[in-house]
C-alpha cells in the first residue's frame, strides 16, 4: 500500500563486514526508487562486480517502478485509472498477474486489504490538525470508489477494467516488495553469493555476509525506535515490517492509526506493528498490511493460511504476540 495505507517501518539490520578467505566483498549503495528508499547490499567475488551488480538491481526496480507505479502518468497502472468507468486496457503480462495476486489478497481479507485503497478520500488528517473525528457520513462517502470487486480481468486479453469512474488501483508498498522478490531472483540466477534488498521495509535476502555469519533482521521497538526488540538471523527469505506508531490521533481516549481500512474507512486499531517472515517479499508485505487492518485475532487466523509465513505482532499497549510457528525467542 501507499505511504497513507500502510507506513512501512524500516527494518534496521545488522551486518557484519568482515572478509573471508574467500575474498568476498560487501558492498552498499542507497537510493530513492517508487516513492521510497531502497538499500542495496551485494556480496560478489570483487567490488567491480558488486557495483555492476548494484546497478543492473537499480535498472530492474526503475523498469518495475515505470510499468506499475500510479503516481507516474505514463504507467500502464496510470493508464489504466484514467480509463476507470471508459474501456479495459492492456498491460504486460507481468502487471496482469500482480494485479490477479493483489486482488487474491483483497478476496483473502474480505477487503481488509483492497489494490483499489488508491481511490481513497482522505478525510483524516495526521498532521495534528485534527480536533474532531469525521462525521459517519464523511467516512462512508470516502470509500465510495474503492471495491475490488469492481476489477475486471480479461486474462485472455491481458486487460484490466475498473467499472467505475473514478476507481484506482495501486500497488504502493506490494509493488516494493514484488520487486525486491524480482530482483533477488536475478541475482540468484546470475550467481551472486549474497546479498539484501531492502525496499521501505520490505526485504528480500539471500546467502550469507563475507563472515560466513547469517544476516540479522532486527525488529524495532515502536515504543523505543532507538532500540531493537531482537535480532533474528535470516539466511534466505524476507521480512516486511507495517506499523503506525508515527502516526495517529485520539478521541476519547481511544488511538486511531493513520493505517485505513479500506473496507469502512475507519482506521485501524489495536496493533502498532506487525513483522511477517517468509519466502517472498510481496506476501509478507501483503500479510502485514492486512494483519494491521484486521487485528490480533482475525490477523493470525489469517496468517495460518500461509504456513510458510510467521509473524510477530505489538499491540497498542505494548504487548508483544507471536505467531504459534515463530521460532525465535524475543
Amino acid at each position: 500500500m501507499n505511504k497513507l495505507m500502510s507506513y512501512k517501518i524500516s527494518l534496521f539490520f545488522v551486518i557484519v563486514c568482515c572478509l573471508s578467505s574467500y575474498s568476498q566483498v560487501l558492498r552498499k549503495r542507497t537510493t530513492l526508487l517508487m516513492g521510497g528508499r531502497f538499500d542495496i547490499s551485494i556480496v560478489d567475488k570483487d567490488s567491480l562486480s558488486a557495483e555492476k551488480n548494484i546497478d543492473e538491481v537499480i535498472a530492474e526496480i526503475t523498469r518495475i517502478e515505470n510499468l506499475i507505479s500510479d503516481w507516474k502518468p505514463t504507467s500502464q497502472v496510470s493508464e489504466v485509472n484514467q480509463n476507470a468507468g471508459i474501456k479495459p486496457i492492456k498491460v504486460d503480462r507481468e502487471v496482469f498477474e500482480l494485479a490477479q495476486r493483489a486482488i487474491k489478497f483483497s478476496e483473502i481479507t474480505n477487503g481488509g486489504f483492497d489494490v483499489s485503497f488508491a481511490a481513497l478520500d482522505r478525510i483524516w488528517k495526521f498532521d495534528g490538525s485534527m480536533t474532531e473525528m469525521p462525521s459517519a457520513e464523511a467516512i462512508k462517502k470516502s470509500v465510495e470508489k474503492v471495491g475490488y470487486k469492481n476489477i475486471i480481468l480479461d486474462s485472455v486479453a491481458s486487460t484490466i477494467f475498473l467499472k467505475l469512474k473514478g476507481m484506482k488501483i495501486g500497488f504502493g508498498a506490494l509493488g516494493e516488495g514484488y520487486a525486491t522478490d524480482k530482483c533477488r531472483a536475478i541475482m540468484i540466477a546470475k550467481g551472486v553469493q549474497a546479498g539484501i534488498i531492502n525496499g521501505s521495509g520490505d526485504m528480500s535476502t539471500w546467502g550469507k555476509q563475507p563472515s560466513g555469519k547469517d544476516w540479522k533482521i532486527g525488529i524495532t521497538n515502536p515504543f523505543m525506535p532507538e532500540k531493537i526488540l531482537a535480532a533474528i538471523p535470516l539466511k534466505e527469505g524476507a521480512v516486511t515490517t507495517s506499523g503506525s506508531y508515527e502516526k495517529f490521533v485520539v478521541f476519547n481516549g481511544k488511538r486511531y492509526s493513520h493505517i485505513i481500512n479500506p473496507a469502512t474507512g475507519y482506521p485501524a486499531t489495536g496493533l502498532c506493528s506487525v513483522t511477517v517472515f517468509g519466502p517472498n517479499a510481496e506476501t509478507a508485505n501483503g500479510l502485514s498490511t492486512s494483519m494491521m487492518v484486521l487485528g490480533q485475532k482475525e490477523g493470525l487466523l489469517l496468517l495460518q493460511k500461509f504456513p510458510d509465513y510467521s509473524c510477530v505482532m505489538i499491540t497498542d499497549k505494548g504487548k508483544v504476540v507471536k505467531s504459534k510457528n515463530f521460532s525465535y525467542k524475543l
